[in-house]
């Protein structure tokens, strides 16, 4: 794997795919499945967040609490960010 802006772009990319309402980033996929450096981790949030933001979502950190379907949901801290697509 080469750690770089596409790697990332790519892999936000796929989580849209899966569900563009909601892209959940937990530190178990980052850091156990994907094998991410503390450094990689930190280079990863920031660069995905600005990503995601300049295509309408809004960042749901740890602490945070948003509310989905009717259900209010709160940032656990496995959870690096929830990004919840901005309705028009």
């Amino acid at each position: 794997m080469i750690f770089n802006l596409e790697y990332i772009t790519n892999y936000i990319d796929k989580k849209i795919r899966k569900n563009e309402n909601i892209i959940v980033i937990t530190f178990h996929e980052l850091k156990v499945q994907e094998n991410l450096s503390d450094q990689q981790i930190e280079y990863f949030l920031d660069k995905s967040k600005i990503r995601l933001v300049n295509l309408g979502y809004k960042i749901y950190e740890e602490g945070d609490t948003y509310t989905i379907d009717g259900e209010e949901h709160l940032i656990e801290n496995n959870i690096y960010y929830v990004a919840i697509k901005k309705r028009k």
